[in-house]
């Protein structure tokens, strides 16, 4: 008989506007824990807050209701404070349920949090948590000792102790999955009418530096991919049983092993599977499979996000991107050639950027010329490669805001405000200029698919607030969209 009767797996409920203007994603991690805790014979539940808009207020009456001994979060530096928030209120409503934390912020700063947070924060899960997660379940139930566990920091005794870190898991097919857990109605892409979005992992990891990234640090630049049939089989059961039309990629790498990745694609075209894929790579492996693009589309790929980050080949050598200016432009071009969405962002406020740098910055992004740009905030995560190198100009220590939206980092020769007003302008000045082409674009469904996502930015996005507090010349583009697209050639495709 277990002493633990049952995990809560809960979303913190955190909002920065940018993804979220596009969709509800649903917590695709929590899919893999659960999974795996219910394979050790431990019940299981996943409360999405975030993907439900609760407050604290609604959180503090789903867990007077729910009976738990566990409560499981996760968090990045920006979810950080809403996090430590939720196990705080957890802790006050069951103070004897037992609290853990995992994630990528967790995994690095396992001290900071307990310094700070001792009395609310018990387990960090560091690294890949489905092998650790359960041995540490049963650890508290009594059937082992935490010394023997890898990949957990806890405190004893005032000291914090962190074992050695959990091999990551060699067969990512052989995990366990709790779809059924999840609450499907929530999970919508508000682009394509009456979707149902899913995500879903083909790869774990991923094998460049980029000194920004904390996902090279979190895999320590280990990839490892599924197999395309176990990959196609789980799209054919999450589009039969739970009715997913609409399928994000949440990689961070999909297309590293090209035979593996074409073959994932020919055997979606052979099922004939009628879905919508998004999905993020490298600009250099666009460019490589110049010769195969029409099996993305043909896949269902509609929308493909690329990471540019610079306009200028001295920068991306800085980040060490490993990619050079030609390779994005092109990429960019047969994106658009193949009729599928790009996606890109270039990354603004480094030490030394000057108005007139930002000023390069959107002329080369015109240039480049992306269906959607976005201009962020760089923002070195306090365990980042860069971070040593820019901790001086580091003027903002509120974790909440350390969301690529708003800047922490004042550059010598700009203050924080005007490094704001740039970012506004940019985003002001590429989409006056860009939004007529979506009303030209002859594609039918790419036209339809632009004009609402524009819609959608400039309905529910972060992008209004930042207007409201600096202004800028948006006429054009929110008469434009402030009705949304006609709906019913998405519809009919």
């Amino acid at each position: 008989m277990h002493k633990i009767n049952n995990i809560l797996f809960i979303t913190p409920p955190y909002h920065a506007g940018v993804v979220e203007s596009a969709g509800r994603w649903m917590p695709l991690s929590f899919v893999y824990l659960a999974g795996a805790v219910r394979r050790a014979g431990y019940k299981a539940e996943i409360y999405d807050a975030m993907t439900k808009q609760h407050t604290l207020e609604d959180i503090a009456l789903r867990l007077k209701s729910t009976a738990f001994d566990i409560i499981a979060i996760t968090s990045i530096t920006s979810t950080l404070p809403a996090a430590i928030e939720v196990l705080r209120l957890a802790k006050n409503i069951h103070p004897s349920a037992t609290t853990i934390m995992g994630g990528v912020h967790p995994t690095f700063c396992a001290d900071e949090i307990f310094d700070k947070y001792g009395d609310t924060v018990d387990y960090i899960v560091t690294g890949e948590g489905e092998e650790t997660l359960p041995t540490l379940l049963k650890a508290l139930d009594g059937v082992s000792a935490l010394s023997e566990i890898r990949g957990i920091v806890y405190r004893d005794g005032g000291r914090t102790i962190q074992t050695p870190h959990q091999a990551f898991v060699r067969d990512l097919d052989a995990l366990s999955t709790a779809w059924d857990l999840l609450d499907w109605n929530d999970y919508r892409y508000f682009v394509i009418p009456d979707s149902r979005l899913a995500a879903i992992s083909t790869s774990r990891g991923c094998t460049f530096g980029c000194t920004f990234c904390s996902q090279q640090k979190f895999w320590k630049k280990i990839w490892r991919g599924r197999q395309p049939e176990k990959i196609v089989k789980e799209i054919e059961m999450l589009r039969k049983s739970y009715g997913a039309n609409v399928f994000l990629i949440a990689d961070e790498y999909p297309t590293r092993d090209q035979a593996r990745w074409e073959e994932i694609l020919d055997r979606i075209i052979r099922q004939k599977l009628d879905i919508y894929l998004l999905m993020e790579t490298r600009v250099e492996d666009i460019v490589r499979d110049r010769s195969v693009l029409w099996k993305y589309r043909e896949a269902g790929i509609v929308h493909i996000y690329v990471g540019v980050e610079a306009t200028n080949q001295q920068t991306l050598d800085l980040v060490k991107k490993e990619i050079n200016v030609e390779q994005s432009k092109e990429a960019i071009r047969l994106i658009h050639e193949h009729r599928m969405i790009s996606e890109t962002s270039f990354v603004l406020g480094f030490p030394w950027e000057t108005e007139e740098t930002i000023e390069r910055t959107l002329e080369l992004a015109q240039h480049y010329n992306p269906d959607f740009a976005h201009f962020l905030a760089i923002t070195p995560w306090p365990y980042a490669d860069m971070y040593s190198e820019m901790e001086e100009f580091v003027e903002v220590r509120d974790y909440s805001k350390y969301n690529l939206v708003e800047p922490i980092i004042r550059p010598s020769a700009m203050t924080l405000d005007q490094l704001s007003r740039k970012i506004v302008e940019c985003y002001g000045r590429y989409y006056m200029r860009k939004a007529p082409e979506y009303f030209s674009e002859e594609d039918l469904f790419k036209c339809e698919y632009l004009k609402r996502s524009m819609h959608l930015i400039m309905k529910n996005s972060f992008l209004t607030g930042l207007l409201k507090k600096f202004g800028s010349n948006l006429d054009f583009a929110k008469t434009a969209f402030h009705q949304p697209a006609p709906l019913a050639s998405l519809q009919e495709l």
